[in-house]
């Protein structure tokens, strides 16, 4: 069975864990600009939660890729970096935000599940980034807690 990244905005800390290891892993360097994951914090709601690609099953940055860098392997949608052109139409077409471009190595950042070993939800000391299998009860879970984020979005922009 396949498995599935969980957020869990309730116990986020807001440690920032997961973006040093995940920089650190990509990177071999402590750089949170350079991570795959970031921490947003929204004190109008007092909450911290950690935004990251949660590999749409049916993911439009896969769709805009004009070269097919795009693809999903396994359960996860990664970055083919050889095919990669650096358009930057994957970032503009996430719904979510969750793909940046780091300047310095000019390559798309985007989780990769490090291979079906995510770091950030292995060294989360909260328990708020969890890998679970894609069980019914789970991805129902997944599906709630997306609404509540939608919710909660609209009011802090009211």
């Amino acid at each position: 069975m396949s498995k599935v990244l969980m957020i869990s905005p309730d116990k986020c800390i807001s440690c920032r864990t997961c973006e040093i290891i995940c920089s650190f892993t990509k990177d071999k360097e402590f750089n949170p600009k350079n991570s795959a994951v970031s921490v947003l914090t929204y004190e109008e709601a007092l909450i911290s939660v950690p935004i990251m690609c949660m590999h749409c099953e049916d993911a439009a940055c896969e769709k805009v890729c004009p070269v097919g860098a795009i693809k999903r392997v396994d359960n996860a949608v990664v970055v083919d970096h050889e095919k990669c052109i650096g358009c930057k139409m994957c970032i503009s077409a996430c719904p979510l935000g969750n793909i940046t471009f780091n300047s310095k190595q000019k390559k798309i950042v985007k989780c990769d599940l490090c291979g079906g070993d995510p770091q950030c939800a292995k060294f989360c000391p909260s328990g708020a980034i969890e890998y679970k299998e894609a069980t019914p009860n789970n991805l129902n879970r997944k599906r709630i807690i997306a609404e509540k984020f939608k919710e909660l979005f609209e009011e802090v922009e009211k």
